[in-house]
């Protein structure tokens, strides 16, 4: 068995969504069900362009006093703050970075939702003390997400410490895609980016920014692009080099580290060659690419 891992994520942000209508205001915005979250449990979710453009995704939990505790990118995080604020207008509802004093922490490995003293269904959640403890809403597999005050140890620590690159290594080997990197902002469409599978969407929860091409999408059955996980036989090319098939151009290299990375690929133009027996490279690499097993198409 993997021995558990506690990581802090240095690259992680959090704001504070709070105020009596904070729950009306994400409703109308994200493409997740804001209701869902509870003391027990987290989500995932994206805020799109109205042409249903990818803009930013985030892991969002409930911070013990009725309001929300929203997870990004830190480096995005102000920027996120600018674009909720521009839609607050007059609702109720105080937007804050929290960044200063709280510090966002994982826990991986075989067994770490257990370690955690949580099932391990996505988004299972609870409070500890002063640490909020969730199984990422993603993927289960993702290990453990820790809130807690800056400076302070997470109420619970793994049976080592581990780095930003062991954590790097895990979400590259379970193929899930990073914003900004794998999934372009104002480029990516979610559902090309596996964001169905990821949980972070709700067809059922009504209107949200982006909301009418997504549905659109999903009910129409036409992605003809995904995200996979792709292994390199030999350096990784640049993130941007086209994926060829013989003379064909069937999709470009996203991110990655070592020999493993992200690719956006055509599906049907990866079935026609495998079918025809043809090799695939990027920039004369050779490659393969992994659907991961958590995607249905």
């Amino acid at each position: 068995m993997t021995a558990t891992k506690t990581i802090t994520l240095p690259g992680r942000g959090v704001l504070g969504v709070t105020g009596p209508e904070a729950t009306a205001f994400l409703q109308g915005l994200i493409t997740n069900d804001i209701e869902l979250v509870n003391p027990a449990r987290a989500i995932y979710a994206a805020l799109l362009t109205p042409q249903g453009k990818f803009l930013f995704d985030f892991l969002i939990a409930d911070d013990g006093d009725g309001g929300y505790l929203v997870e990004t990118d830190k480096e995005r995080l102000a920027e996120l703050a600018k674009r909720l604020t521009f839609y607050k207008l007059r609702s109720k509802v105080e937007i804050a970075d929290l960044s200063d004093r709280l510090t966002v922490s994982a826990l991986i490995g075989d067994g770490a939702a257990a370690h955690a003293k949580l099932n391990a269904a996505a988004g299972n959640a609870w409070r500890w003390g002063t640490t909020m403890l969730y199984v990422d809403p993603r993927l289960a597999a993702l290990g453990v997400r820790m809130i807690h005050p800056a400076g302070e140890a997470p109420a619970i620590t793994g049976d080592a410490t581990g780095t930003v690159d062991d954590y790097e290594a895990l979400r590259l080997e379970l193929g899930v895609p990073e914003a900004g990197r794998d999934v372009l902002v104002d480029k990516s469409f979610i559902l090309e980016s596996n964001f169905e599978e990821l949980n972070a969407v709700d067809f059922d929860k009504g209107c949200y920014v982006g909301q009418e091409l997504t549905a659109r999408t999903k009910h129409r059955g036409k992605i003809r692009r995904r995200l996979f996980r792709i292994d390199v036989d030999g350096d990784l090319p640049p993130a941007g080099t086209p994926i060829m098939a013989g003379e064909a151009e069937i999709g470009e290299v996203r991110s990655g580290n070592g020999r493993t990375g992200i690719a956006l690929i055509r599906t049907d133009r990866l079935d026609e060659a495998r079918d025809k027996g043809d090799a695939l490279v990027a920039a004369g690499v050779p490659l393969k690419p992994v659907k991961p097993d958590w995607v249905s198409f």
